[in-house]
């Protein structure tokens, strides 16, 4: 075997070989130099996406706190109104039976002017 790589047509295979061999390693190392860029790259490109995946829940997060707040308040505002309303009503309820205890045709069958004027204001 070594007196075929000694010869003419061996050396020129030997050679061949070492050229390919120094090829292949060449080819290796600007490849493996190519995947550590593209995996440096990419990895900054995950958290990139990472920290506006983050930034992007964080203001929704505030966005609905906003929301809730606002929602609150009217929901504190209507409450008042409804309770200021109920207050009316209920001095309008009291004025009427007030006037209801006052009439002096209250025992009556028949529904006398004051008590019509009344049941009207009901309505």
């Amino acid at each position: 075997m070594i007196a075929f790589f000694l010869s003419p047509i061996g050396r020129k295979i030997a050679g061949a070989l070492a050229a390919l061999a120094l090829l292949l390693a060449a080819y290796a190392y600007v490849d493996h130099r190519g995947y550590a860029r593209a995996e440096v790259h990419y990895k900054g490109v995950i958290a990139a996406e990472h920290a506006a995946a983050a930034e992007a829940r964080n203001a929704e997060v505030e966005r609905q706190a906003a929301a809730n707040n606002a929602a609150k308040a009217r929901e504190a505002a209507r409450i008042a109104e409804m309770q200021a309303q109920t207050e009316i009503l209920q001095s309008q309820i009291e004025e009427l039976q007030r006037e209801a205890s006052e009439d002096p045709d209250a025992g009556r069958t028949a529904l006398g002017a004051s008590s019509v004027q009344r049941v009207n204001k009901v309505r």
